[in-house]
């Protein structure tokens, strides 16, 4: 696998949220070698607090392959996932999680808390930090424009 490129997908996704007002968070799902689903957060414009790229890629991703189990799929998300996607990671099986940045304040694989160390039905396989920089600024200055 090729995290870079598919990372620098996700981040592609992650300026797609921006354009729209939500912080830019930006996922993708890749299976054989491919992308299969993406998202964007979409929680602002939609008005639901579910609406995480996760969570949508999850979905598109299941819709895509038919089957709710990913065991054979890798999840790129531009941001640590948050104890909602994560269960949603554990829950569809997903077999590889990458992320970029770090979440101190909400990150549920390692961060704040770590539900994948916990006794669950299943754990992905975690890479941290891929193209970590260039997502961590993408939500920086996004943040900064709020201030």
């Amino acid at each position: 696998m090729d995290h870079e490129y598919f990372m620098k997908q996700a981040i592609n996704k992650a300026g797609q949220a921006l354009a729209t007002g939500d912080v830019p968070i930006g996922a993708v799902v890749v299976r054989d070698g491919e992308i299969i689903a993406a998202a964007c957060n979409e929680k602002e414009r939609c008005g639901d607090a579910l609406r995480h790229a996760e969570l949508l890629a999850l979905e598109r991703a299941a819709a895509a392959i038919g089957d709710w189990r990913l065991s054979d799929c890798t999840l790129y998300v531009t941001l640590e996932p948050c104890p909602m996607c994560a269960g949603a990671i554990i829950n569809a099986r997903v077999g590889a999680l990458v992320y970029g940045a770090a979440d101190e304040k909400a990150g549920a694989c390692g961060s704040v808390c770590n539900l994948f160390a916990m006794p669950l039905n299943h754990a992905p396989a975690v890479t941290r930090g891929v193209r970590e920089r260039e997502c961590a600024e993408l939500l920086e200055r996004f943040f900064e424009t709020l201030r």
